[in-house]
């Protein structure tokens, strides 16, 4: 009797393989063979789950996406107000982001290629819903102030900016650690209740 195939979790496995050898080589350098091998797997066997190396990459970028997208709704059911609010959407972002250390290696390849980029890769639209959602808990917060903490359009930037430039420094030196720096950010950024 043949074997049966999970093709869920073949999917899986080779869009694994696939950021892993996007990240390790640059998305532009990868090839199908590269990310079979990687996977274990027959060539045909990725052209069986993904049409392309292109629709790998968009798998991947929906997967970041749709993992986003399920924070940002959890922030608004996370118990407590506007600043605790903040600082599980600071917390879980950072968590999130640490364990994508190689799609968001891709990502920045990927970005960086400028024009030759794919044009479904809408990094402003991503990071405007995470400002979006920061600028509202800030103004959420100081609602009930007597006067703005601050002006939460351009501290949703900063704070989101920080991050970014955390997780950049991140990916290039290997000495420094993601998680450390959690906390120094919610420290920093987050202003505490009025």
């Amino acid at each position: 009797m043949p074997r049966q195939v999970d093709r869920e979790a073949r999917r899986e496995q080779i869009l694994g393989a696939a950021v892993r050898v996007f990240a390790r080589q640059g998305y532009a350098a990868s090839r199908i063979e590269d990310i079979a091998r990687e996977a274990g797997v027959a060539k045909g066997s990725v052209y069986l789950s993904f049409g392309s190396r292109e629709e790998l990459l968009r798998a991947a970028f929906d997967g970041l996406a749709d993992r986003s997208g399920a924070l940002l709704a959890e922030v608004g059911r996370h118990p407590g107000g506007p600043a605790e609010r903040l600082a599980f959407l600071v917390r879980s972002a950072m968590e999130l982001l640490e364990g994508e250390r190689d799609l968001a290696r891709v990502l920045l390849d990927v970005w960086s290629a400028g024009a030759r980029r794919p044009a479904w890769i809408d990094m402003a639209g991503f990071y405007r819903e995470y400002r979006a959602v920061v600028a509202g808990l800030l103004e959420e917060r100081d609602a009930h102030a007597a006067a703005p903490a601050v002006a939460p359009s351009a501290h949703a930037t900063v704070l989101v900016g920080a991050i970014e430039g955390c997780v950049l420094q991140w990916l290039f030196d290997p000495e420094v650690e993601l998680g450390p720096l959690v906390e120094p950010l919610v420290t920093l950024l987050v202003p505490p209740r009025a």
